[in-house]
C-alpha cells in the first residue's frame, strides 16, 4: 500500500481524468437557487461557472461526512495517504508548489500610490485582462467546489463572510478545518454581501487530458482588488496561495476593510493569562516569521500558579465595543502550523493538538505509517522524505520541507481558552510587538502612550531566517509584522493606527509593549531561555497593565528594573538580566537613523505624527 502511494507521487505536469470527488453528489445552478436567495451569490457562481467552465459544481455543506468522502476519493486518486493517526492524512505537493509566493502576490488598487512601495502593483484593468486570459476554461474537466465560509464566530459583529470557489478538494478539506464552512454559514449570510474569492490550480483537463496527484501551474498569480474586496488565485494548490480565507482575506482584504470601517485586522496571536489570584487578561501579539508566535500562543508556564490559554495563534480582528474597550476575535477555526521544530520541548501543546483529525503536507512518512519532521526524536527505521525518496539520519537533505505544515482543528488544543469562540470577542489589555534581534533591543519595554506604541510597531524589524525570502541574518523591516500582508499603502496603515487611538480612553485601550527573546551574548549564545520561561516577561506585562510592576523611564520607553522580572528558579544572574535590559545609546541612535531612512521609502504619505515620534525619540537619546 505504501509503495503504491509513493509510486503515485508523480511530479510531472501530466493531465488525466477529473480529480474531483466521484462519490460526491454534484449540484446544478438550480439547486443553488433552492439553497439560497442571495442574488449576489447566485450571480457570482453563474458568472464564474461560465468563465471557468467546470465539468461539475458542488456546494459544500461543511459536514464531516463530506470531508470523509473527499478524503476517500483523494486517497484512491493517490493525492493523500491515510495515516495511522485517527482521521489524519499526508499530502505531498509538487516540488515547485511549497510556499507563499510573495513575488507573485499583487495588490491591484486603483492607483500605484494606494498600493504603496511595499506591495506589488498592477493596474486593475491590465490585471482584469490577465484574469480573463488565465481563468477562461481553467476548471475544464474538474469540479468547482463552492465554499461559503465565515471568518469569525457566526453572527459576531466583528466577523465577515466569504465565498470561495476552488477546483481542489484538498483545499476544500483544509478550508473545512481552518474556517467555519458550509450550510450554517449560508443560512447566516442570508441576503447580505460577502467577499468573493476564486481559486484554481490552473490545470484544466480538456480533451481527455490526464491528471497528476498534485495539479498546479508553473505560472502563479495571487491577486487582490482591495476596493471591490475580490480575491483571485491561479496556479498553486498550497497554503496561503489557495486557502483564501487566511492571509488573502483575513489580512490583505480585511486590512483594507478595517481601514474603511474603523477596526483592525492584524497578524497577531491572542492569548489569555490568569494569575494565581484568578485575574485574567488577554494579550494580542505580533511577530514576524520564525519568532515563536505559535509557541507563545500555546505556552506552558514555568511559574507556579500562572496559566496561559490560547485564543488564536496567527490572526486577530479587533474592534472597540460600546464601552470603549478593544475586543478581539480569532477569525480562524484551526491551526495551519509549520511542522519542523514543533516538538515536546518547544511546544508540547501543539504536539497534543495534532494527534488526530489533522492534514499533514510535505512532512516525512515513517515505516509504521506515521509522520516525522526535524525536531522530533530521530526515527528508528528509514523514512520516506517529502519528495518520496528513502531517508535516514545520515542523509544530507531534509526529510520534511522547511515549510511543511499541519492543519488541525482549534478545538483540539488542550489549552484552548473558554471564550475563544465568543461572538463579542475578548477584551485586549496589552498589544505586544516582537522580533528576532541579537543586539540593541532589550528583553522587554513599554511604550509611553498609543502614539509612541505606533512608532514601536512601525519600527519592527527582525533578522532573516529561512522562513522568509532573503539572506539569513540580514535585518528586514517588517512593520507590525504586516509587510507581506497589508492590503494597501503601509504609510496609510500607519495613519490608520494613529487615528484609531484618537479619542480612545487610555484606561480602557491596551498598553503597548515590545519583546525580544533572541538577544545574544559576546559568544553568540542566547541570553534568555525562552519557551515556557517567557511567562516571566508576560507576568511583568500583565502587572504593568495595572501599573503594579516596577519600571524605569528610558529614552525608548519604560524598561523593567532587573529585579522586576521574576527569575526565581531560573539560572539567570543579575548581571545577565542587566545586559538583557540594557539600553545602548549609540546603538539606539543608529537604530533611529536607520528608521529615518526607512521612513523615506513612504515619501509624503508618511504621517507627520510618526516622524514627530521618531524625532522625539532621537532627542531623548541626545539628552
Amino acid at each position: 500500500m505504501l509503495r503504491s502511494f509513493q509510486l503515485n507521487r508523480s511530479h510531472r505536469f501530466g493531465l488525466t481524468r477529473d480529480r474531483g470527488c466521484s462519490s460526491i453528489r454534484h449540484f446544478s445552478l438550480s439547486d443553488l437557487k433552492q439553497a439560497t436567495k442571495n442574488e449576489q451569490l447566485i450571480s457570482f457562481v453563474e458568472e464564474k461557472a461560465k468563465l471557468l467552465k467546470p465539468k461539475n459544481i458542488h456546494l459544500c455543506d461543511g459536514s464531516q461526512a463530506e470531508f470523509d468522502r473527499f478524503a476517500s476519493d483523494l486517497v484512491a486518486a493517490g493525492t493523500i495517504k491515510k495515516l495511522k493517526r485517527p482521521n489524519s492524512y499526508l499530502a505531498l505537493s509538487d516540488p515547485t508548489d511549497v510556499a507563499r509566493v510573495e513575488s507573485r502576490t499583487f495588490i491591484c488598487s486603483k492607483t500605484r500610490e494606494d498600493a504603496g512601495p511595499t506591495n506589488n502593483w498592477v493596474d486593475p484593468q491590465e490585471m482584469r485582462k490577465t484574469i480573463s486570459e488565465k481563468f477562461t476554461g481553467a476548471m475544464e474537466g474538474r469540479t468547482m467546489y463552492v465554499m461559503p465560509f465565515s471568518m469569525g464566530p457566526l453572527g459576531s459583529p466583528i466577523a465577515h463572510i466569504g465565498v470561495q470557489l476552488t477546483d481542489s478538494p484538498y483545499v476544500a478539506m483544509n478550508m473545512k478545518i481552518m474556517t467555519r464552512m458550509g450550510s450554517e454559514v449560508l443560512k447566516t449570510l442570508g441576503n447580505e454581501s460577502f467577499v468573493p474569492a476564486v481559486h484554481t490550480v490552473g490545470r484544466p483537463l480538456s480533451n481527455g487530458a490526464s491528471d497528476v496527484p498534485w495539479p498546479c501551474n508553473p505560472e502563479k498569480y495571487i491577486i487582490h482588488f482591495p476596493e471591490t474586496r475580490e480575491i483571485w488565485s491561479f496556479g498553486s494548490g498550497y497554503g496561503g496561495n489557495a486557502l483564501l480565507g487566511k492571509k488573502c482575506f483575513a489580512l490583505r482584504i480585511a486590512s483594507a476593510m478595517a481601514k474603511d470601517e474603523g477596526w483592525l485586522a492584524e497578524h497577531m496571536l491572542i492569548l489569555a493569562i490568569t494569575n494565581p489570584h484568578g485575574l485574567k487578561k488577554y494579550i494580542a501579539a505580533a511577530f514576524p516569521s520564525a519568532c515563536g508566535k505559535t509557541n507563545l500562543a500555546m505556552l506552558t508556564p514555568t511559574i507556579p500558579g500562572w496559566k496561559v490559554e490560547c485564543v488564536g495563534d496567527d490572526i486577530a480582528w479587533m474592534k472597540p465595543d460600546a464601552q470603549g474597550y478593544l475586543r478581539a476575535i480569532n477569525p480562524e477555526f484551526g491551526f495551519f502550523g509549520v511542522a519542523p521544530g514543533t516538538s515536546d520541548n518547544s511546544n508540547p501543546n501543539a504536539v497534543k493538538t495534532i494527534t488526530s483529525n489533522t492534514l499533514f503536507t510535505n512532512v516525512a512518512h515513517t515505516a509504521d505509517n506515521d509522520v516525522w519532521w526535524e525536531g522530533l526524536p530521530l526515527p528508528k527505521a528509514p523514512l520516506t522524505d517529502w519528495l518520496g525518496k528513502p531517508w535516514t539520519p545520515t542523509s544530507t537533505s531534509k526529510a520534511a520541507h522547511p515549510n511543511s505544515r499541519f492543519t488541525a482543528p482549534i478545538q483540539q488544543c488542550p489549552t484552548l481558552d473558554s471564550q475563544w469562540n465568543d461572538p463579542k470577542g475578548v477584551p485586549i489589555s496589552a498589544i505586544v510587538f516582537g522580533g528576532r534581534r541579537s543586539s540593541t533591543v532589550p528583553l522587554v519595554y513599554q511604550a509611553f502612550d498609543w502614539k509612541h506604541g505606533v512608532l514601536m510597531g512601525a519600527s519592527m524589524s527582525s533578522e532573516q531566517t529561512s522562513a522568509a525570502e532573503g539572506k539569513v541574518g540580514d535585518l528586514r523591516h517588517d512593520p507590525f509584522a504586516m509587510l507581506p500582508f497589508c492590503g494597501y499603502n503601509m504609510a496609510d496603515y500607519f495613519s490608520h493606527w494613529l487615528n484609531f487611538g484618537k479619542g480612545a480612553n487610555a484606561r480602557k485601550f491596551p498598553s503597548i509593549f515590545h519583546v525580544n527573546w533572541f538577544r545574544r551574548n559576546a559568544d553568540g549564545k542566547y541570553m534568555w531561555p525562552g519557551f515556557g520561561d517567557n511567562i516571566r516577561v508576560l507576568k511583568w506585562i500583565f502587572e504593568r497593565c495595572d501599573s503594579q510592576a516596577e519600571a524605569e523611564k528610558t529614552p525608548i520607553g519604560w524598561v523593567p528594573n532587573p529585579s522586576a522580572i521574576d527569575t526565581e528558579g531560573l539560572d539567570v544572574s543579575k548581571d545577565k538580566m542587566q545586559e538583557l535590559l540594557k539600553i545602548n545609546t549609540d546603538e539606539w541612535k543608529a537604530e533611529v537613523g536607520e528608521m529615518s531612512n526607512y521612513f523615506k521609502t513612504f515619501g509624503n504619505r508618511l504621517p507627520q505624527e510618526l516622524q514627530t515620534q521618531l524625532d522625539a525619540q532621537s532627542q531623548r537619546l541626545d539628552n
